[in-house]
């Protein structure tokens, strides 16, 4: 590995798996055999002639053998990782960032309330959250979709809710096809799911909107702002702080965050300027 965090490694292509119609996953094999992270962080990957860009790791830190990055296929950058293939390689920065708080949730009940590409930075916390299971109360997913065949993960979602230690919910903004489930946003489903208020951490993914109707939901079932973190991954260029491209008042979202506690940058975020 480079001690310059500027200067990128090459990682092997391994697969380029489709997921949805613009999205699709990543998985790269390290040279050094393993690369470890921690829940909630992120990578800045390279392709050339194409550029940078940073994307969070969406695979299982228990599994380091494996680096895993989940996309959706919306500029230059990103069509250009999808047309990589088996034996291409890729540029890799990283691991850069905060992380998801899954060890300082251990007693509590844990609600993870995302939408659409959003689940791709939470699943490496559902991960290891399941790898100790034992140690949190009620462990409840809350996911949004456009449509049903916009859902991430479906196979794996279904895994999840065939699970008796985990209660997993999904809807979808339009229903169509064989959907008999859940319509509409992903805060309805918060009203009616299985945590305690006063005993709960919650994590939350999404745009910036959906993060401020989420924790007004929560705040209605009791939840203080505390106990609440958000992923915020916006215009990050650099990783260490060096450009100044996501400074959020007087943090960096990449150094800083992504993964923020509530309360830390809740006034920022009703400052439509910032």
């Amino acid at each position: 590995m480079n001690t310059d965090p500027m200067v990128p490694d090459l990682f092997r292509v391994q697969k380029v798996r489709k997921e949805t119609l613009d999205t699709f996953t990543l998985e790269l094999s390290p040279k050094q055999k393993k690369f470890r992270f921690e829940p909630g962080q992120f990578n800045m990957l390279y392709v050339s002639g194409a550029g940078e860009i940073p994307i969070s790791i969406s695979g299982n830190p228990n599994q380091p053998e494996s680096l895993i990055h989940t996309t959706r296929a919306v500029g230059s950058v990103t069509n250009a990782m999808r047309k990589l293939k088996a034996g291409d390689y890729l540029g890799v920065r990283g691991p850069f960032g905060t992380k998801w708080p899954v060890d300082k949730a251990m007693g509590d009940d844990v609600v993870i309330i995302t939408g659409g590409i959003g689940l791709a930075p939470l699943r490496p916390a559902v991960y290891d959250i399941l790898a100790k299971r034992g140690r949190y109360g009620n462990v409840v997913l809350l996911y949004g979709a456009r449509t049903p065949e916009d859902i991430l993960y479906p196979k794996e979602i279904m895994g999840w809710r065939s699970r008796f230690d985990m209660d997993v919910h999904v809807t979808v903004d339009r229903a169509a096809g064989s959907w008999h489930s859940n319509v509409g946003v992903v805060t309805k489903l918060i009203p009616k799911a299985p945590f305690d208020p006063q005993n709960t951490t919650a994590f939350i993914c999404g745009p910036e909107v959906m993060i401020r109707f989420t924790t007004q939901e929560l705040k209605k079932r009791g939840l203080s702002d505390d106990k609440i973190y958000v992923s915020m991954e916006r215009n990050m260029k650099c990783a260490i702080g060096f450009c100044g491209h996501c400074q959020l008042g007087p943090y960096f979202v990449c150094k800083d965050g992504p993964v923020f506690r509530y309360d830390e940058i809740k006034r920022l975020l009703e400052i439509r300027e910032v």
